[in-house]
């Protein structure tokens, strides 16, 4: 089963590169890459995390260090949905 990026989930890891860049920018690499890899792993259960649905239908969330990577469980992937520091309104950012 496929993992897929939504496209604001791209953009979310893209934002997140940059910003680690700032200050170094080979952690900037290093950290997607892991992000990305932690992504991968879903795959295996998909279902083990907990369901969130005050943020969307089959959302599930797990964490990456100071991050949340949301994602769905559709019938042909895995789709992420979002990834997003833990620091920021959450509720606001899913309405």
């Amino acid at each position: 089963m496929p993992c897929i990026f939504s496209p604001l989930a791209a953009s979310d890891l893209e934002e997140i590169g940059d910003y680690i860049a700032q200050d170094n920018p080979h952690r900037a690499l290093t950290f997607v890459r892991e992000i990305r890899e932690r992504c991968q792993k879903i795959v295996s259960f998909p279902e083990a995390a907990q369901l969130h649905l005050e943020y969307g239908d089959g959302v599930r969330m797990i964490p990456h260090g100071r991050y949340l990577i949301f994602y769905t469980v559709q019938p042909e992937h895995i789709r992420i949905e979002r990834i997003l520091s833990g620091f920021r309104n959450l509720p606001d950012i899913f309405q």
